[in-house]
């Protein structure tokens, strides 16, 4: 059936009021090399005791005008799952504002390409207060990381664990800022019931502002060695260089 001149009407005009959120949607990139990847205190090369295991990160984002709502996606080399290299992140949420708290909402999964064991999605939440950010993650799947989940052990479920993380970052001299954080995981029952403790993790450092785009970071960063965990979150010097386009 022919569309009607009405109906033609209020598409041209729907398509008029999304240009402003068209014309100020931003997409943003960044590509970093790294000394060392780790997550939550936790390296992602567990194959080596090395305390240089090099990593190749990326990603980009994509901000849809002044509406607040963003989607992005971020990847990593990793070594920790058989028949994997690589991690991708893949994320949408709703920023906003409200009493002088800059607030942040979504969703993220983590997925691993040939060894979907890793495979890992969560709810987040985050508020940033002047210098100071607290972020709660909520894990949604069944599956944590292959600590858990359907794909590990029917009977074991990741699904609840959560991870809590105090940021603070100011700028302390022209071009430097000043980075602390500390997170603690808490597993779910079923991890625990493995043996598998809940754990702090940490990171000291900063990062210079190089211009053009470019900056670089340098920090300390682990975890408490409990239980199975290992080398894998002892304390590591981490060096990263970063461009932003």
């Amino acid at each position: 059936m022919a569309m009607s001149n009405r109906g033609w009407m209020v598409v041209a005009g729907a398509a008029f009021l999304a240009l402003p959120m068209v014309a100020s949607a931003q997409l943003t990139a960044n590509v970093s090399v790294t000394t060392n990847y780790k997550f939550r205190g936790q390296d992602q090369k567990s194959s080596s005791a090395q305390w240089v295991k090099p990593a190749l990160q990326g990603g980009v984002d994509y901000a849809f005008g002044d509406s607040g709502f963003y989607v992005g996606n971020w990847n990593s080399t990793v070594d920790w799952l058989d028949n994997n290299k690589l991690e991708m992140d893949f994320y949408g949420g709703y920023k906003f504002k409200a009493a002088d708290v800059d607030w942040d909402l979504g969703l993220l999964t983590y997925v691993y390409p040939g060894n979907t064991l890793g495979n890992t999605t969560e709810l987040y939440g985050s508020g940033t207060y002047g210098p100071v950010t607290v972020k709660y993650s909520h894990t949604v799947s069944k599956d944590y990381f292959g600590w858990a989940g359907t794909k590990y052990d029917s009977t074991y479920k990741g699904r609840n664990t959560g991870y809590l993380n105090v940021a603070f970052a100011q700028e302390v001299a022209p071009k430097t800022t000043l980075k602390l954080a500390v997170g603690y995981t808490r597993f779910s029952s079923d991890i625990k019931d493995l043996g598998v403790p809940n754990y702090l993790d940490y990171s000291v450092g900063g990062a210079y502002d190089l211009g053009d785009g470019f900056s670089l970071s340098a920090a300390w960063v682990g975890a408490n060695k409990t239980g199975a965990f290992g080398f894998v979150n002892k304390g590591r010097a981490i060096v990263s260089l970063t461009k932003a386009f």
